[in-house]
């Protein structure tokens, strides 16, 4: 597919994010690219190895953390405006990832922000935000080891807001932000405080902490490190660390998954749902079998490929074979479709027997009846 070489790149975590190419994103916005750490990455993520996770700020720092075994923060959460879909698994799996190696964890159910983007009122976000841990749980967070919290119980996070405050000016905000209703700026200010809570003295202090999201929330990154710098005499805080990894497609092909438009899945939806709507995306085919064949596939702008490449293939030599057999016309799309919906239903229906058992555990963590 041809990318747009005069289309602007927009990073919008409030709204529509714009990539047309994310080599770009080095260049216009300082992001440095995740590929040169690869090979000194101990064990890396499916993520990192299929360059999925493309773009980093000051990996460095946590890489030596991990190398040396010293102490090391992962944050990132989830908006509680809905279920768990493949955007927020991968951010998930990538908490995950980092607890598995020695990280202090923290989750954060985003209900400030929920309430101000998406006007979920707090009694409602709290029910969903309690199907969404249970999702994290399921998918094998050690609740032992992390710190699960929602935004509106959690004092520090808006204590640090109202000392943030004091150094966000309103130009400051409309040109991270756009101009945006006051409270999307408080949202902004409290998300800050999030990044930082784990470098609290309440949490052991200033550690090297890593916020792994999809591009589209680096606005936030961007100033929270300016925030840091502003009040490291206060604090002592080092600044964040990032990873940064592609946003998915919609099954229909167009750049982004989309409630209004129903292109994606959710891990609480039937399987028989999933299924119909894996058959009905669209793909990298050719027009007949027979170009098909001769021409074959393009699987660079698959949805279907991308789900099993993101998510559900887990190895890396499956995978390639399934590039390659598309590529050469090997593989036709109805017979991927299938093999992908075997695939995904078997892991759906496996969670979602897990995610039962954790219902009450999450109850508990969120402190919910």
């Amino acid at each position: 597919m041809q990318q747009d070489p005069n289309k602007k790149t927009v990073l919008d975590p409030f709204g529509t994010s714009i990539i047309a190419d994310y080599e770009r994103l080095y260049k216009e916005f300082g992001i440095e690219p995740f590929k040169p750490f690869l090979s000194k990455v101990p064990n890396p993520s499916l993520y990192m190895r299929r360059g999925v996770v493309f773009g980093h700020r000051d990996f460095k720092r946590i890489l030596n953390a991990m190398k040396k075994h010293e102490e090391f923060a992962v944050l990132s959460g989830i908006k509680p405006s809905g279920e768990f879909h493949l955007g927020t698994l991968m951010t998930a799996k990538e908490i995950i990832y980092f607890q598995q190696r020695g990280a202090q964890t923290f989750y954060c159910i985003a209900d400030i922000e929920s309430y101000e983007d998406n006007k979920v009122p707090f009694e409602k976000s709290e029910k969903i935000a309690v199907d969404n841990v249970a999702d994290l749980l399921a998918l094998g967070l050690d609740p032992k080891h992390a710190y699960i919290y929602r935004q509106s119980k959690e004092s520090h996070v808006k204590d640090l807001a109202i000392v943030f405050g004091r150094a966000a000016t309103l130009a400051t905000m409309k040109a991270i932000y756009g101009e945006r209703n006051i409270g999307l700026y408080l949202a902004a200010l409290i998300q800050a405080g999030d990044i930082l809570l784990p470098q609290l003295e309440e949490f052991g202090g200033p550690k090297p902490t890593v916020i792994p999201v999809g591009v589209d929330q680096d606005p936030h990154i961007r100033f929270t490190r300016d925030l840091a710098q502003i009040f490291y005499k206060k604090y002592g805080f080092i600044l964040p660390s990032s990873t940064y990894h592609k946003l998915m497609k919609g099954l229909d092909g167009s750049p982004k998954m989309s409630k209004r438009l129903m292109n994606y899945f959710t891990l609480h939806d039937k399987p028989e749902v999933i299924a119909q709507r894996i058959s009905n995306a669209f793909t990298g085919g050719r027009a007949t079998i027979k170009e098909q064949r001769e021409l074959g596939g393009v699987p660079e702008i698959c949805p279907v490929y991308e789900v099993c490449m993101f998510h559900f293939v887990e190895d890396d030599e499956e995978i390639i074979k399934v590039y390659n057999d598309c590529k050469t016309g090997k593989l036709l799309c109805g017979e991927h479709k299938k093999q992908t919906i075997d695939i995904v239903t078997k892991f759906i229906k496996e969670h979602q027997r897990k995610k039962k058992q954790f219902i009450d555990k999450a109850k508990e963590i969120l402190n919910v009846e």
